[in-house]
C-alpha cells in the first residue's frame, strides 16, 4: 500500500492479526502483530523496528538492547523497590511498561518528541492505568530540564529521529544536564548506534568519560570488531557499577554480547575526543540492510 492510503488505518497482518499503521510527526507508524507472542507488537517507523511490546506479559523484553537496558534496571537497586526513572525517547513505552513490572510503585517519567506517536502508542497500546508514568511531548532536552536536581535514579536515553540519535542529544552540554538530574548514586544508560569504523560510539565514549568517572559498554562481538552495524549500551556513573554481574547476564543473553569498561574500554575509545554543543552531530545512518 502506498501513498495517502497508508496515512491511516488496518492492513491485514502476519497470523491473520491485523497490522495498525497511522501518520505520526516523525513518519509513518506500523504496529505489526508478533505471530509467535499474541498480544504483542513490534512498532516501525519508517520501517525502522522501534519497539516491541508484549501486553500481556510486560517484563519481555525482544530486542537485545532492551534486554541489556533491563538489565541495568534491575541491578540499579535491590529486587522490586521503586525507582525514579527519566526515558528519554518512549517509542512504544517498552521500558517504562518493563520498569513498571518489575519495579512497582517507581516514579516515571517519558519525553518523546512525537506527540502523534504518544497518541497512537497510547490508543493502540494503552498503558497500565495503575503505573505512574507521566508522558511529556517535547524534545528530550527541554523535558530533561524540567527533572528537579537530583530526582532520577536512572536516566535511560534511547532517543532516535528516524534511525539517527540527534546532533543535541549526544554531548557534553547534554550529559551536564543528566548529572544535574540523576541523584548522587544514579545512572545513565545511553542505547547508542554506530557501524564501521565505529568514530561516533568512540566519541560517546569520550564524552561520558569526561563527565563520569566509572563507564561500561554492552554490544555485540561483531558491533565491537566493527564488522556490522549495531546497538551498544553505555552505562555510566559516579561509583563502581556492577560490571560482572552486568557481564554475565549479557553473555547468558539469547544473543550473547560482551562488556567492556575501565582501561579496556578507554583502550578502545583511542584518542576520541568529547562531543561538544558546537561540533555535535547526528549518529550515523544505519545501512539499508540493517532492517531487512
Amino acid at each position: 500500500m502506498a501513498g495517502k492510503d497508508r496515512n491511516k488505518g488496518r492492513q491485514r497482518g502476519r497470523g491473520g492479526a491485523e497490522a495498525v499503521v497511522g501518520q505520526v510527526d516523525g513518519g509513518l507508524a506500523e504496529l505489526e502483530p508478533d505471530r509467535e507472542r499474541p498480544g504483542a507488537w513490534t512498532l516501525l517507523i519508517d520501517g525502522a523496528p522501534q519497539s516491541h511490546v508484549d501486553l500481556g506479559d510486560p517484563a519481555y523484553l525482544d530486542f537485545a538492547y532492551q534486554r541489556r537496558i533491563g538489565h541495568l534496571i534491575d541491578l540499579a537497586a535491590p529486587a522490586r523497590r521503586p525507582l525514579n526513572v527519566v526515558h528519554l525517547g518512549g517509542g512504544a513505552f517498552t521500558l517504562a511498561r518493563y520498569t513498571a513490572a518489575s519495579r512497582p510503585r517507581s516514579a516515571q517519567q517519558v519525553v518523546e518528541i512525537d506527540a502523534a506517536l504518544v497518541a497512537f502508542v497510547r490508543e493502540h497500546l494503552p498503558l497500565d492505568p495503575q503505573a505512574r508514568v507521566r508522558v511529556r511531548a517535547v524534545d528530550a532536552r527541554a523535558g530533561l530540564a524540567k527533572v528537579p536536581d537530583g530526582w532520577a535514579d536512572l536516566v535511560i536515553a534511547d532517543v532516535f529521529s528516524g534511525a539517527r540519535t540527534p546532533a543535541h542529544l549526544t554531548s557534553t552540554e547534554f550529559l551536564d544536564d543528566v548529572r544535574r538530574a540523576l541523584a548522587p548514586t544514579g545512572w545513565y544508560v545511553a542505547n547508542l548506534a554506530d557501524g564501521p569504523p565505529l568514530t561516533h560510539l568512540r566519541g560517546q565514549i569520550a564524552t561520558a568519560a569526561s563527565r563520569f568517572t566509572e563507564l561500561a559498554l554492552a554490544a555485540d562481538p561483531v558491533v565491537w570488531r566493527g564488522k556490522r552495524f549495531g546497538n551498544a549500551v553505555l552505562v555510566a556513573a559516579d561509583h563502581e557499577l556492577p560490571v560482572a554481574e552486568f557481564t554475565r547476564r549479557v553473555a547468558s543473553d539469547p544473543h550473547p554480547g560482551r562488556v567492556e569498561h575501565g582501561r579496556a574500554l578507554a583502550d578502545f575509545a583511542g584518542g576520541a575526543t568529547p562531543v561538544a554543543d558546537a561540533s555535535a552531530v547526528a549518529s550515523p545512518q544505519p545501512p539499508p540492510s540493517v532492517f531487512r
